[in-house]
């Protein structure tokens, strides 16, 4: 599966526009890593903890947004996209959306 945030792929040729791919995940924070960016949080820096969190997330999105273009019988998801937003406090959800198509 191609993904591109673009809306083309160089040296492909889009036949058919299926329709709108999309995956998300809903990640919380837990208490051990709260724990660990308030005290990185006193002294400046990354906050590691939620850093490998969010890229976690995102990863999940992006494949469960493949898994539904894959569903739909596409080659490629084209205009990739990541949306955050909180669901409630302490949590939020990752969505990764785009366009699926076929190629020649």
């Amino acid at each position: 599966m191609i993904i591109v945030n673009t809306d083309f792929i160089v040296g492909k040729e889009i036949t058919q526009t299926i329709g709108m791919a999309r995956g998300s995940t809903i990640q919380a924070k837990n208490i051990g890593k709260d724990i660990m960016a308030v005290l990185r949080n006193i002294v400046g820096g990354e906050l590691n903890e939620y850093s490998k969190m969010l890229e976690e997330a995102r990863e999940k999105a992006i494949n469960r947004m493949v898994d539904d273009a894959t569903k739909m019988g596409a080659d490629a998801v084209i205009n990739v996209r990541f949306m955050t937003s909180m669901v409630m406090s302490g949590s939020a959800e990752i969505l990764a959306y785009g366009t699926a198509v076929k190629l020649n």
